[in-house]
Formats: structure tokens, sequence, C-alpha cells
């Protein structure tokens, strides 16, 4: 794996992210707690790496434009000005969640989940459309 694979690790690792949130949720709606445990350690561990694979990338890379024009420029940013300030919201707020979690507070962890889940959701769906559009709709992107 070189550094020019990492994009494509990272939106992967969103998917499985979002895909484990989804399935978490419906697991605490059904009332199956361990497996609800499972799925949510699961997503925190997986976004874990997608943040380590994140950085590594874009140390080696440096930033990447995006140089298409016209309304998919006008989408893309659209996109990265809602997804670049929730992402940096939910590492505290998922850390802040999973430590409530852990220490049985589980009142006060519901209370948090029900904003962490949908803003940590949100992030791992827009990731993968960043990805899409950046290297795949408009593969224009530069390294530099």
């Amino acid at each position: 794996m070189t550094v020019h694979d990492l994009p494509a690790l990272n939106a992967a690792l969103n998917a499985v992210a979002a895909t484990l949130l989804l399935t978490g949720h419906r697991f605490v709606q059904r009332g199956e707690i361990a497996r609800h445990r499972a799925c949510m350690l699961g997503a925190f561990f997986v976004s874990t790496a997608f943040l380590v694979t994140y950085v590594a990338y874009h140390a080696q890379a440096g930033s990447v434009r995006f140089t298409e024009v016209g309304w998919p420029r006008a989408l893309y940013f659209a996109v990265l000005a809602t997804h670049v300030p929730l992402a940096a919201l939910i590492v505290p707020l998922s850390l802040l969640t999973l430590w409530r979690a852990l220490r049985g507070e589980f009142d006060r962890h519901a209370r948090i989940a029900r904003w962490t889940y949908p803003v940590w959701l949100y992030v791992s769906v827009t990731g993968v459309m960043v990805y899409v559009m950046l290297y795949h709709l408009w593969p224009s992107a530069e390294i530099g």
C-alpha cells in the first residue's frame, strides 16, 4: 500500500463506520445492548483508524485541491464547509459519549448520544462523499 491508496482506504473506513453506526443505532432501539455496544465500539475504532490514516496521508501528500468549476465546486465546498467543523467536533463528542457509556452513566450517555450519533453519521457519510467528488466524479484533484 502506498500513500496514494490512503484516500480510498479512508473512504472505506468512513463507510464501515457509517454502517456500524446505523446498525448499532438499530440494535439499541431493539434493546439489544450487547450488540449495540459492539457496533459502537467498532465504529469508534474504525473512526480512530481513519483519523490515523487521514493524518498520515496529509502529512505525506499535503493538501489536495479541488479544481472543478461551476456547480460541482459549489456543491463540493458546501459539503466540505459542514463536514470539516463537524469532523473536529465529533472527536471530543464521541470520546465523551463513549466515556459515559463505559462508566455506566447510561442516562447521561443517552442524552449526549442523541447529538453524537447524527453528527458522527453525517461526518462519516460526507467523508465518503468528499472522497467520491474529489477522486472519482471530478478527478481533477491535484496533490500539492
